[in-house]
């Protein structure tokens, strides 16, 4: 992964994102009510310019270190919304975190939306989350998606070679058939664009509909047994496993 200038500036909000104080936007909400001093300076720019090893930052007069790096998988169940809160009420991704856990502020890496369930990144690590998530990285990531149809050769090979969606062609890398039923059919489906609600959109568009859709491994890390509702950090080997796939 491409190394950046020691010293390079970002806006104060990103600032105590990526020292992982807290989300932008919540920083940015601080830095409006004033509680957030630069240098002692008090500051209510969320772009004022800010050097995370040189400069002092202070939330309601406490200075804000860097946080250790946290890396959480966990097993998203159907039915909650992955953002830290939601307009409209909905359970979070977020209420499955123990408080008893100590946990930092963490963030989703990419999402999976409240129908979509399985593996989830959270991270206080943002750099790190953005390189998971960037398409550049080509990060395979792999599904198990039941859908309302069988599956024949045409279909699968219609998934391979692009389907057009709004004006962009969406593709698979593979897709391979787990197994199959009278009516309906799973398929393990592996993407690498990064394209938000690939696969819903894709099979939509073909006029299928999705019954069932679970993320079962990131790169090189698999879900495996992690039970549904419950998370845990990566072990080291894992967390190496990773950037190796995202550096080739």
């Amino acid at each position: 992964m491409p190394q950046k200038s020691k010293f390079r500036s970002v806006g104060l909000a990103r600032a105590l994102s990526k020292l992982g104080y807290c989300s932008r936007s919540q920083a940015s909400e601080l830095i409006g009510n004033g509680r957030v001093r630069l240098n002692g300076v008090l500051r209510r720019d969320p772009e004022a310019p800010a050097h995370l090893e040189r400069d002092k930052i202070e939330v309601d007069g406490q200075p804000v270190h860097a946080q250790q790096k946290i890396y959480l998988m966990m097993n998203k169940p159907r039915g909650l919304v992955t953002t830290a809160s939601d307009e409209k009420g909905r359970d979070t991704v977020y209420s499955l975190l123990q408080d008893g856990d100590d946990l930092p502020w963490l963030a989703p890496v990419g999402r999976l939306d409240k129908a979509s369930e399985g593996l989830l990144l959270l991270t206080n690590d943002s750099q790190w989350g953005g390189y998971v998530s960037a398409p550049e990285t080509h990060l395979e990531k792999t599904y198990h998606v039941q859908v309302n149809r069988t599956a024949d050769d045409d279909f699968v090979q219609k998934l391979t070679r692009g389907v057009p969606v709004d004006g962009e062609t969406l593709r698979a890398r593979r897709v391979s058939l787990l197994r199959s039923g009278e009516k309906n059919c799973w398929l393990e489906i592996v993407l690498d664009q990064g394209k938000n609600r690939q696969i819903r959109r894709m099979l939509e568009e073909l006029g299928v509909s999705v019954l069932r859709l679970v993320r079962v491994a990131v790169g090189p890390l698999q879900l495996g047994k992690l039970a549904k509702a419950s998370y845990r950090k990566l072990t080291n080997e894992e967390k190496l496993a990773l950037d190796r796939a995202m550096s080739k």
